[in-house]
């Protein structure tokens, strides 16, 4: 299944020291940029056509992919001066690049890669900033088995303040965490039918637009993901997630966990 990433935005909250002049997917976490891990998690699963939609700092994701260097991550032999990989990232990856525009919102840069997805039905789509362990094989068939045209995931809300019920004289009826109230937040991991292009208009939203016109449908579902999921819109989170990566705390990164998971049975097909 292709998988489309926005990667174009401009990330102005990451916008400091270091990320002055890149796109916020190629904030480093560990080695690699965001839009690395993001992309891994994908292949983990066995999807690896990525349509990126290209913006701000194109130049950036363009270099990294053109010039990558596949020992940064992996084993290999140094043989006679040549060098022998025991295991390779991005070999079985397709990946298209397509240029969407600078100031285009979500919505516009689906619709400029529609061509790119032909016939498919179904297609996944992502921010490129969110790091998560969700389930994705489980999202897509619950998808697949509904009649829907788009699912969400969404989880719980992430700050730390509290919400304080006031009665009219004042006196507080009650402190209630954000995280425990009834309320889900977008997590920016979607499946989609191409149905979603009916509702996108020209400069239109995905969420906005697309999703909401489903919604008053009844043509929107929801996958509720109460594990690890972590976005990276300020450079403080960014710097938890690189933080995390040093101390070997990296529950997103599922590919390097034991057992046979779909990406290595992609490589040995």
């Amino acid at each position: 299944m292709k998988v489309v990433l926005f990667c174009g935005g401009y990330g102005l909250r990451m916008r400091a020291g270091a990320f002055d002049d890149v796109p916020k997917p190629m904030a480093m976490v560990g080695p690699r940029p965001l839009i690395w891990h993001v992309m891994r998690y994908y292949a983990h699963f066995g999807h690896t056509e990525f349509i990126l939609c290209l913006g701000y700092g194109a130049d950036h994701i363009k270099d990294f992919f053109l010039n990558y260097e596949e020992t940064t991550s992996n084993d290999f032999v140094l043989r006679g001066g040549r060098t022998e990989l025991l295991s390779t990232d991005i070999a079985s990856w397709t990946i298209t690049f397509a240029q969407t525009g600078i100031e285009s919102p979500i919505g516009e840069r689906l619709r400029r890669v529609r061509h790119h997805l032909g016939d498919d039905e179904m297609f996944l789509a992502n921010y490129a900033d969110v790091l998560t362990d969700a389930p994705l094989t489980e999202m897509i068939d619950r998808f697949s088995r509904r009649d829907a045209g788009a699912s969400m995931m969404v989880v719980p809300p992430q700050s730390s303040f509290h919400c304080v019920d006031l009665g009219e004289d004042g006196l507080v009826g009650g402190i209630t965490p954000v995280s425990e109230l009834p309320l889900w937040e977008n997590g920016g991991y979607f499946v989609l039918r191409q149905e979603v292009f009916d509702h996108i208009p020209e400069n239109g939203d995905l969420v906005g637009d697309g999703c909401a016109a489903l919604a008053k449908q009844g043509r929107l579902v929801a996958h509720q993901h109460r594990g690890f999921w972590k976005p990276t819109d300020t450079v403080k989170e960014r710097a938890a997630l690189d933080d995390s990566y040093a101390r070997g705390d990296r529950p997103w990164a599922l590919w390097e966990r034991g057992g046979a998971g779909a990406e290595a049975r992609v490589r040995a097909s």
